[in-house]
C-alpha cells in the first residue's frame, strides 16, 4: 500500500490559477501584490497585476491570501 503524497502548495496555487481567483501576495518586506496567478514552479509564481506580469520568487513570499475560499485538498475517492 503506497501512501499518497499531497502537495498543498501546488494544489492551492493550481486551484487559484485554474479558477482565476484573485489573490493578495504578501512579501517578506511588507509589500503587497494583488493579481491573478498565471503559473508557478518550484521557485517562482507568475502573477498578472494591473495589466503587467510579475515574476515573484517564492522565498520572498510570506503569505498568499485568496479573495474567496479555496479547496486545496483533493477529493478522496
Amino acid at each position: 500500500m503506497t501512501a499518497k503524497i499531497i502537495n498543498l502548495q501546488d494544489n492551492f496555487l493550481n486551484q487559484v490559477r485554474k479558477e482565476g481567483i484573485p489573490v493578495t501576495i504578501h512579501l517578506v518586506n511588507g509589500f503587497q501584490i494583488k493579481g491573478a496567478v498565471r503559473g508557478f514552479d518550484n521557485f517562482i509564481v507568475m502573477v498578472d497585476t494591473m495589466g503587467k506580469q510579475q515574476m515573484i520568487y517564492k522565498h520572498a513570499i510570506s503569505t498568499i491570501t485568496p479573495a474567496q475560499p479555496v479547496k486545496a485538498l483533493p477529493e478522496e475517492s
